[in-house]
């Protein structure tokens, strides 16, 4: 009998991660920054959805049409249950990408995306999946794959062999993959004691061993207990997108193509002798021992003119949901921490301050004669990577989508109640989401409930915690006693009062 999961682990389900990088909106500003052009976003398709996050928060705050499927029937079903609370219509399916993408009832996309999956499919699933984005991604669609990337994961690769190895050789079948994949790692921490030649070689191993055991059990099965696992090279992953007729467009975020944190002075002369920008990524990952790429492919790149560029940026809306006095005018990359300009940064973050959807050509007009427009347009870029500001949907897509958003909105501050595990929000503003800690979620549930003050929110978070027999950590003890937790409580009340629920009215998550 065939195995319906094929070699991925089934009887875990996967952690219930959102990915903004899924969301089509958030094509537009690497793009602009790459010079090149976006199209119109109107159907999309997501495959391997896993929990369903991100499907159903950008399904529900945008007017995309979305489609998509996990093979796994229980985290479909949950994708589905969210599609129906939320009304968004998702075409959610439990397939395997052999009959998902063989189905000929599938629209064609502007937008095709794949989180991390691609490193733990078989060779056959990966010819399936390229032969669907070759024939189902519209000309001038965008694709967007993640993937362990080499040489970053070479190191590591001893310590998932023997995971995977002492599981198939010892692990019962019966005792859950949880305990299984305690037994592995502590296996593999007894074996480490007697390897000093492979830790002379990679000392970073026992270190690295001891971060995934701190890790979370259901992350770890599917990250390393699968039975296909290939992290690739750049070039191979060209070569595999090459019969898809794809290019590679840029990163999906822009910090990680902004030259002045990314590489010292020394790493971009030598970037600079590369006549072929393909084989400068593969170069770029050596630099950076890259272990995860998130990017952004395009069938048929156009570049954009200058002039068509200006045109739509100034199209563009953004407003600030940051408080001016929290930002920082610095960029952390690979290269270390590197200033910005605090006289353009600043200029920019004032006009935007009033927290007011604010139009870029009217921004354009309020700027000093000497004020570069190239300057506002990477401010823009840098403040809105680090989630400062936010690219704003037209109005009328924000009207259409709001029932949408409070509906699965309400539904996950409530499960906040009983389970740490749903905490993405989404905005009407943005068609995306933000994530959130469970205690300022359930602060923000009680808000919602008509509760105004912080007493109230504390008390409410505490007789969440009371009536499902939960105590809080601190410093990795259980708090016994009820002033206690009441008093960590409290604490998390300052920055939900303080940043938190500013932020997420500024983005009409509630009133």
């Amino acid at each position: 009998m065939a195995n319906w999961s094929e070699g991925y682990i089934s009887d875990i389900d996967y952690t219930y991660g959102y990915y903004a990088e899924l969301s089509p909106n958030n094509v537009k500003i690497p793009f602009l920054m790459a010079g090149l052009e976006a199209p119109k976003f109107t159907s999309a398709c997501e495959l391997g959805f896993g929990q369903g996050m991100s499907i159903n928060a950008h399904a529900a705050a945008s007017d995309v049409k979305w489609y998509g499927t996990d093979f796994n029937p229980s985290q479909a079903s949950f994708a589905k249950e969210l599609a129906d609370i939320s009304g968004s219509a998702a075409h959610i399916f439990d397939q395997s990408f052999g009959e998902f993408c063989n189905r000929e009832d599938l629209p064609d996309f502007d937008f095709i995306g794949l989180h991390g999956i691609w490193s733990w499919v078989s060779n056959d699933n990966r010819d399936i999946i390229t032969d669907f984005i070759r024939r189902k991604l519209k000309v001038g669609g965008v694709l967007y794959i993640s993937y362990n990337t080499l040489p970053g994961w070479a190191a590591a690769s001893p310590i998932r062999h023997m995971l995977t190895e002492h599981d198939h050789m010892h692990g019962s079948r019966g005792q859950g993959i949880g305990k299984r994949v305690k037994a592995s790692i502590e296996f593999n921490q007894d074996l480490l004691k007697l390897c000093q030649p492979l830790i002379q070689q990679v000392p970073s191993i026992p270190q690295r061993l001891e971060d995934i055991s701190k890790q979370n059990s259901n992350y770890l099965a599917h990250e390393y207990f699968n039975r296909e696992w290939q992290p690739m090279y750049f070039s191979e992953m060209a070569d595999w997108l090459s019969p898809t007729k794809t290019n590679f467009a840029c990163s999906a975020s822009f910090l990680e193509d902004y030259n002045p944190s990314s590489y010292n002075n020394e790493q971009l002369a030598f970037i600079e002798t590369l006549d072929d920008p393909m084989f400068a990524q593969s170069v770029k990952d050596y630099m950076h021992n890259k272990q995860f790429r998130r990017d952004y492919w395009v069938k048929g790149a156009r570049k954009i003119s200058v002039a068509k560029s200006e045109q739509i940026w100034h199209q563009l809306r953004f407003k600030m949901i940051a408080n001016a006095e929290n930002i920082k005018y610095e960029v952390n990359g690979a290269a270390g921490t590197i200033a910005l300009r605090e006289d353009i940064f600043k200029t920019v973050v004032t006009l935007l301050s009033d927290h007011k959807i604010h139009q870029v050509a009217d921004l354009q007009q309020r700027l000093p004669d000497d004020f570069e427009q190239n300057w506002l347009f990477e401010s823009l870029a840098i403040l809105h990577a680090q989630g400062h500001i936010i690219l704003v949907q037209e109005d009328a897509v924000i009207e259409k989508v709001q029932e949408h958003c409070r509906r699965l909105n309400a539904y996950i501050m409530q499960q906040s109640l009983v389970s740490p595990e749903l905490a993405a929000l989404v905005s009407p503003l943005t068609g995306s989401a933000t994530t959130y800690g469970r205690f300022h979620l359930i602060f923000l549930h009680a808000y919602i409930q008509g509760k105004t003050t912080r007493e109230q929110w504390v008390d409410y978070a505490w007789q969440a915690l009371k009536k499902n027999n939960q105590l809080l950590l601190k410093d990795g003890n259980t708090l016994q006693e009820e002033k206690d937790n009441i008093q960590e409580l409290n604490q998390m009340v300052d920055s939900f009062e303080k940043d938190t629920l500013p932020i997420v009215k500024r983005l009409q998550i509630v009133d």
